[in-house]
C-alpha cells in the first residue's frame, strides 16, 4: 500500500459536497461494526460467524450495488420505475496473495418484453452507464492508492 506523495495530485473536493464520515468499531474478537455519520451500520466479522459480512463480501456487495445504481436511470427509462433487478457478484480469493484476482457480476433483469434489437441496445447502454459512473468499479479497475495513518490515543 502506498500513500500519495504530493497532495496536489489529489482531486479537489467539491465545496458543496456533503462528506459522510465512515468508521469501524471493534465489538469483539474479529467482530466489528461499520458506521456512517448518516446513521447506517453494518455488522462485520469472520466467515465463521453468522449474521455478519466479511470485508470481502462487503467489497462485492459495494460493486454490485454500484453497478445497479449506475444503471438505474437508464433501465427505468426503458422498463419503468417498478422494474426488478438483481446483480450477483462472485469471485474466489487468492489466499496466497490475499486478494480477489477476478470479480464477476451477473445482472439479472427481465427483458422479455423487449425486441431483440432493443435488448442488445439496452445492454450496451447499461454497460456504458456502469463504465462511466460506477465509482466502485472504476476505482477497482484503476487500482486506488491506499494510505494507512495512525492516531495513537
Amino acid at each position: 500500500m502506498t500513500g500519495m506523495s504530493d497532495a496536489a495530485t489529489a482531486p479537489a473536493a467539491d465545496p458543496g459536497e456533503r462528506i459522510t464520515e465512515l468508521w469501524v468499531d471493534r465489538t469483539g474478537t474479529r467482530r466489528y461494526v461499520g458506521r456512517s455519520s448518516r446513521g447506517a451500520r453494518v455488522e462485520i466479522g469472520s466467515a465463521d460467524v453468522d449474521g455478519v459480512f466479511t470485508p470481502g463480501e462487503l467489497l462485492k456487495i459495494a460493486l454490485g450495488a454500484c453497478t445497479a445504481m449506475a444503471s438505474d436511470f437508464t433501465v427505468s427509462r426503458r422498463l419503468g420505475d417498478d422494474y426488478s433487478a438483481t446483480v450477483r457478484v462472485s469471485g474466489r480469493p487468492d489466499r496466497g496473495d490475499e486478494r480477489y484476482p477476478r470479480l464477476e457480476e451477473t445482472y439479472e433483469l427481465d427483458l422479455s418484453g423487449l425486441e431483440p434489437a432493443m435488448v442488445e441496445r439496452l445492454i450496451d447502454m447499461i454497460r456504458r452507464s456502469v463504465d462511466a459512473t460506477c465509482t466502485v468499479g472504476r476505482t477497482l479497475a484503476a487500482g486506488a492508492e491506499v494510505e494507512l495513518g495512525f492516531e495513537p490515543r
